[in-house]
């Protein structure tokens, strides 16, 4: 599944903030303060990042009967 676009509970735009927090993540950074830098506060939204698996790539390798 891709990171969904807003989040499921309140409707916020959440998309454009993926890759940056990936990045920061990935360089070491903690992921609370990555979100509060980013200006993600409600726990809906922030769960969302917390808990997200990018499952497209392994869904690509099936084929469909």
């Amino acid at each position: 599944m891709e990171f969904p676009v807003r989040c499921f509970s309140c409707g916020k735009v959440l998309s454009d903030k993926w890759d940056e927090f990936q990045e920061r993540v990935q360089d070491d950074e903690d992921k609370g303060e990555v979100l509060d830098d980013l200006g993600v506060e409600k726990y809906c939204c922030r769960t969302i990042f917390l808990t997200h698996v990018d499952t497209a790539e392994e869904a690509a390798k099936h084929k469909i009967a």
